[in-house]
């Protein structure tokens, strides 16, 4: 069933999404969805400064409308001024995403006509197409993609994947801007961080995973933001011919980065999302948390959990509650090096297909 008539006819649809990468990623799901009902529809993206390189390799977005609103407080004169940016575009149809107050306020403020999210923080008024039944939605990307159906429209067997399309030019800059030629070693990328030390791989593991790689003929990368840093260092011990630290506050320096490894190895984390969406041999490293929910849409090359039961598992603590967190230690690096050696060669053989 396609949007509703006065979307086509009346404008283009804007899109707020939850800001954090992984959920930003899984917005595109959404975009593909309203894409295939209604061809040549114009979607643009509220979006923050952090994680706006994402749309620049998003198919089907028309542009990203950057807001870097403050989180823990209201700002109204700066959701104000957003709401006059939103209403010179000429909006139809609003979906908002996350289930806050203030991420309806600017939509509604600029008169945008329709607009569509679940009841949330008592948002009557701010929402005038309100859905309910959030909390029965098993995964983030049913509750996002809901919002794109009809009301008590049944949800889809398969939902469209994400993805992320890098043209192999700015691939080809990227290496060269890192002096990476394209008869080195093959690179496996590894993601060590995470929201919360809980969902984390322990970095000594990461070490030892890395060395294996070098030793195995391969180069490793290691991507993330800013605060991950120090824990490259640990990783790399000092290594830097067959190791780079990539980690900074760039995430387009990390997608382009990722698009040119072999494989990577990632925590529950944005990049994970990341990695997946562009279409890269993925080795997804569970502990806490449950990859029925929370792992990308896109198929992984290997998932990787505590073998065993453990009844504090699943868990969305940011920390180990019990304190020994075995679901992340009882992991062997032996075990993951083996999962990144198959997904490096499926990515061989795709290559070759291709």
């Amino acid at each position: 069933m396609p949007v509703r008539p006065e979307t086509m006819n009346g404008g283009p649809v804007l899109i707020v999404p939850y800001m954090w990468i992984g959920d930003f990623v899984r917005c595109h799901t959404v975009i593909r969805l309203l894409r295939e009902r209604n061809q040549g529809l114009a979607i643009d993206v509220l979006t923050t400064s952090m994680v706006a390189p994402l749309l620049d390799y998003m198919p089907g977005v028309r542009k990203g409308i950057i807001a870097d609103l403050p989180r823990k407080k209201l700002a109204f004169g700066r959701h104000r001024a957003l709401a006059s940016q939103l209403k010179a575009e000429g909006y139809a149809h609003v979906l908002v995403m996350p289930r806050t107050w203030k991420s309806a306020l600017a939509p509604c403020l600029a008169g945008i006509p329709l607009r569509t999210g679940f009841v949330g923080e008592a948002r009557f008024g701010l929402i005038n197409d309100l859905r309910f039944g959030e909390r029965r939605l098993p995964r983030m990307v049913d509750r996002c993609a809901a919002l794109a159906l009809e009301k008590n429209e049944y949800l889809p067997t398969a939902w469209p994947l994400p993805q992320l399309e890098v043209p192999v030019a700015e691939i080809a800059e990227w290496r060269r801007r890192f002096q990476i030629a394209s008869n080195s070693r093959p690179a496996i990328a590894l993601a060590p961080g995470a929201v919360g030390a809980s969902k984390r791989w322990p970095v000594e593991y990461f070490a030892g995973l890395a060395r294996r790689l070098v030793e195995g003929g391969y180069n490793v990368w290691v991507f993330g933001g800013p605060h991950e840093r120090n824990i490259a260092d640990e990783i790399m011990q000092g290594e830097r011919i067959h190791m780079r630290d990539f980690t900074g506050p760039d995430l387009r320096n990390a997608i382009l980065g990722l698009a040119a490894a072999r494989a990577v190895v990632s925590n529950d984390s944005g990049l994970l999302h990341v990695a997946a969406a562009l279409g890269k041999s993925t080795v997804g490293i569970f502990g806490p948390t449950s990859p029925w929910h929370w792992a990308p849409l896109n198929p992984l090359s290997g998932i990787i959990e505590a073998q065993g039961e453990l009844p504090c598992r699943p868990c969305h603590k940011p920390v180990c509650r019990p304190g020994h967190h075995r679901c992340m230690r009882d992991i062997a690096a032996d075990r993951v090096f083996v999962e990144v050696q198959r997904a490096a060669a499926a990515n061989d053989q795709l290559c070759d297909l291709v």
